[in-house]
Parts: structure tokens; sequence; C-alpha cells
């Protein structure tokens, strides 16, 4: 009887949401709510201030949900040890990841990840836009930068640099600009903000601006919503982009793009894989996302 209610409750705080709690459970949102009031009942403690629009944890429900989730953690390790002991990874992946990442770095890895497991199934779906794993129900999504949703657990995989560049011709023509202030008097290829990335003042090594990060406005005559098509105009001398390695890194290499602003240069992007918070990694799922960490680059 003490284990009544806990995973109710668990799963309540998590999504803040009984509703939602009863879906990832299988049961009906009043057994839900019953389970829990039983259990504050018996724990004499209210753990839940509940609205008509809010669920949240009391202090002391935040205090006891601590300590569920790591005996829940602990039961699930010991029933998927048990139960995995003579099992081969199989079954289907469901992930999600951005667009072009998704395309050129990720989905060939994927690839060659099926060849060695090929009772391994996988659906993806690229998007830039953030996707509910839960609502969708992902077992894995990368993201790339910096996260925000607490309640998702995270493994980081690799790290990204962006660089702002341009063609020979286009800075013959137009001249290099060597500060900042020097874009707005350049033809800046957009992507789909207006805005890019910098380290404030170049002061990357120096004083206690070293790690202030500044988004600069800037403006120019193409704007899409695709790298490719970025590169593209870059290469043939239209202005100076700005987009991540895996885009413009042959290219560099040629020299048929010269890095520029270098001092001023913002901090390389974690690339992340998450996975929600409540899902105990089953083998499939840790074996690809420790392929993933140890060939992304």
């Amino acid at each position: 009887m003490r284990w009544d209610g806990i995973s109710e409750f668990v799963y309540v705080a998590e999504h803040e949401s009984f509703t939602r709690a009863a879906k990832e459970l299988g049961i009906s949102t009043a057994q839900v709510s019953r389970q829990i009031s039983a259990l504050e009942k018996r724990l004499n403690i209210k753990l839940l201030y509940r609205t008509t629009r809010q669920v949240s944890l009391t202090e002391e429900g935040r205090v006891f949900y601590q300590h569920c989730r790591g005996v829940l953690d602990g039961l699930d390790a010991a029933e998927q040890a048990v139960s995995n002991l003579q099992s081969k990874p199989q079954g289907r992946i469901k992930l999600t990841a951005p667009v072009t990442y998704g395309e050129q770095q990720l989905l060939p890895l994927v690839n060659d990840f099926m060849v060695q497991y090929r009772d391994i199934e996988v659906t993806a779906f690229l998007s830039n836009q953030k996707i509910d794993l839960i609502d969708g129900g992902y077992d894995l999504a990368i993201r790339i930068g910096k996260l925000s949703d607490s309640t998702m657990m995270a493994k980081k995989l690799s790290r990204r640099t962006n660089f702002v560049c341009a063609a020979p011709a286009y800075l013959e023509k137009y001249g290099i600009p060597h500060s900042l202030s020097d874009l707005s008097q350049h033809n800046c290829l957009l992507g789909t903000r207006d805005y890019w990335h910098f380290i404030e003042d170049g002061k990357i090594d120096s004083g206690k601006n070293a790690d202030k990060e500044k988004n600069l406005r800037v403006s120019g005559s193409v704007q899409y919503n695709s790298g490719h098509s970025l590169v593209d105009a870059a290469l043939k001398g239209l202005g100076i982009v700005q987009l991540p390695d895996y885009y413009v890194q042959k290219y560099l290499a040629s020299g048929e793009l010269v890095s520029l602003l270098n001092n001023y240069r913002e901090p390389e992007e974690s690339i992340w894989a998450i996975y929600p918070h409540n899902h105990h990694l089953s083998p499939k799922i840790r074996l690809l996302v420790d392929y993933l960490a140890e060939h992304l680059v």
C-alpha cells in the first residue's frame, strides 16, 4: 500500500497536468486524482496546488518528488537490467532533429547505426520547431544550443561553431569588415532571423566581458530559410553570411570563403540528445545516443 499513488504523483509533478499524467500512465484522470488524494491523506501532507489552469508542487511536494523520482528510477533500472540480460537491441526508435543538421550530420550516422543493428527501425521527423516529445510519442530529440526544458534528461553529443564569412571576390570589391559596426556597411545574407550572434567587443580572453554575448541586427538584399542557398549566395559574391560550420567548413578549407571577425566569434554551441525524464533509456536508445556521441564531430 505504501506504493499506491507514487507513480501517479511523480507523473503529475513532471507533466504539471493530471490529464497528461493519466495519458502517459494509460489510466483515467479520475483514477490519478483519487490515487493522489489518497496519498496526501495517508501522508497527512498537501503535495500539490490545484487550480483550473495549473498544477504545481508545494514545498513538501518538491521534497517528496525528489525522493520518489529516485525510487522509481532505481526500480526501472532494476527491471531493465533483468529483462535485457539476454536481449539484443530491437524495435522502433522515434526521433526528431533540426532539418539541415538532421539531413547532413545526424541521419547518415543513424543509417550507419542501423547497418550494425538490423533489428532496429527508425522514424525521424526533421523540424526546426521544438516538438513536445511526450505528446508526439518521441523517444529522442536532438537540440542545438541552450536547453530550457528542465523536465528532460540530456546528454551532450557534440558542438558546433558559427562562422561569419564571404567570398574573396566580395571582399576585394567591398572591403573587409574589422569590427561589428563595419557590418552596417555590408550586404549581410540573412536566414530566418534578422540578427547574428557575437561576443561583444571581441573580448574573448580578457576582461570581465569575456563571456558577454551580443545579438547584432543586420540587413541585406537576401533572406532565405535555407542554409544551402545562403552558402550559394555567399560563394557567388552577393554578401557576407553567418552559418554553422557544417555548411561552410569545406569552402573555408578550399579558400572559396574567407572567415571574418574571428575575434568576435560566439562560443561554440552544444548539441544535445534529450529524452523524457521519466523514461529509463532502453538498450536501443542508449546504444544510439552513445553511437552519436562517439561519431558526431
